[in-house]
């Protein structure tokens, strides 16, 4: 039996851009659905000057690490939206889909003539789908972001880094546009094509990215309605953990090419430190956590005898359990207190990620794809395997890649046509 996809017959046209919205349309091409990524010449996408990117390979549109990662598998076309005759095809190309995703702010589509209300006499079955940052109403409802601001607005800066320093949140990581926003918008998704399949019915759903985001921040909304609490930023530590941190441990010595990020601050390129983290919930762990460092006295001692007091002392705790941790590599920390029983895990880095960790690499996460611009590139793999319907990784489109045949094949132009609308500069 051919191998199936659980997607198979789904068609999506995707006028997202940036992380969140091709994210969602990335989990949709790895299972299956056709997905048709709409982009223009006029107004690139700026993700696909998004680093990393290979210092050895020509600088063009393609060979950005960020779009290859995000968009994997997808069908390529241009079409410049702002030409009068773009409406026409944009609306040729939502009859043939079931679905139509967009991540722009508020009435950005219906500038375009392509409002809800507008795709649904298309096409009445019509899944639509938009992400705007704030939602489609309300008084912030007009302003626009990324996933780094969307963080902060959040909440989570407030409650990521020191205490004693500002919110650091996670930096240049645009954290919500790979976890919660492009999770929350496929699932809502494939619960519309669900509720379609059973009813005849298509959807519109609203995505905001902020509220999608806020679901993320723990307890701190629930700290605050139960007790009045304002959570902030605790270091590594949890209230009701000790030790629980991020111990420097044995350092080693690497070879480090940073031709590609010649900005890189001398402080950020040390090699020589690495870290593992430990986390001691219960007093059965603590004894655990004692057998494995090998009982030293300190560990007798009355002030560190109960988690109140440990909990009291843990600057003086995190400062024993460091003298300990720093005669060791990580990976042994790691190992010594996962046998017994006590939760650790090593800092890894992305290096770490890609050629170090035995469990990912005897899985076979990353997948290797060869891009015709960028060379080999390593790509994230399926984020959950389907025994009967397996999922695939292949390599993201080169910018206006797949207008041949999807203007041709898919939406029945004649040569002729095509080159007239090339001519005319609607496909740029």
């Amino acid at each position: 039996m051919d191998k199936r996809f659980p997607l198979e017959g789904i068609k999506v046209a995707d006028f997202s851009w940036y992380g969140a919205g091709p994210y969602v349309t990335r989990l949709f091409a790895a299972y299956g659905a056709e997905v048709i990524r709409i982009e223009s010449n006029t107004k690139i996408d700026g993700m696909r000057w998004q680093s990393p990117r290979k210092p050895d390979v020509t600088p063009t549109y393609n060979i950005s690490g960020m779009y290859n990662n995000f968009n994997p598998g997808k069908l390529g076309i241009t079409l410049n939206m702002s030409h009068p005759k773009a409406l026409e095809i944009a609306k040729k190309l939502v009859s043939m889909s079931d679905v139509v995703l967009d991540n722009f702010y508020p009435g950005a589509m219906e500038k375009w003539g392509l409002s809800y209300e507008e795709l649904v006499k298309i096409k009445p079955d019509i899944i639509v789908a938009t992400m705007p940052i704030m939602g489609i109403t309300g008084p912030y409802a007009l302003w626009r972001g990324f996933g780094t601001s969307v963080r902060t607005m959040a909440g989570m800066d407030q409650i990521t880094g020191n205490p004693d320093r500002p919110p650091i949140g996670t930096g240049m990581n645009a954290w919500p546009d790979w976890t919660c926003n492009p999770h929350h918008a496929a699932t809502a998704i494939l619960s519309a094509l669900h509720y379609r399949n059973k009813t005849g019915k298509g959807q519109f759903i609203e995505i905001a990215q902020l509220e999608s985001t806020v679901c993320w921040t723990e307890t701190s909304i629930l700290d605050f309605t139960a007790n009045g609490r304002i959570q902030t930023a605790m270091r590594n530590r949890l209230p009701n953990a000790a030790p629980h941190g991020v111990y420097r441990c044995r350092g080693e010595d690497r070879e480090v090419d940073y031709s590609a990020m010649p900005d890189t601050p001398p402080e950020l390129k040390k090699k020589d430190e690495r870290w593992c983290a430990i986390a001691v919930f219960s007093d059965e762990e603590w004894k655990g956590f004692c057998d494995v460092i090998g009982n030293p006295p300190w560990t007798k001692e009355e002030r560190f005898a109960t988690f109140l007091g440990r909990k009291e002392n843990e600057d003086e705790l995190d400062r024993r359990v460091e003298e300990w941790t720093l005669e060791k590599p990580p990976e042994e920390v790691m190992m010594l207190m996962q046998q017994a029983d006590v939760a650790a895990g090593v800092v890894q880095d992305g290096e770490d990620l890609l050629t170090r960790d035995p469990q990912l690499k005897e899985r076979g996460f990353y997948v290797y794809l060869d891009h015709p611009e960028a060379g080999v590139i390593a790509h994230d793999g399926l984020t959950f395997t389907l025994s009967a319907t397996p999922g695939e990784i292949r390599r993201a489109p080169l910018l206006g890649e797949h207008n041949e045949y999807v203007y041709r094949e898919v939406l029945g132009f004649s040569e002729e046509e095509v080159n007239q609308l090339i001519m005319d500069g609607v496909l740029e």
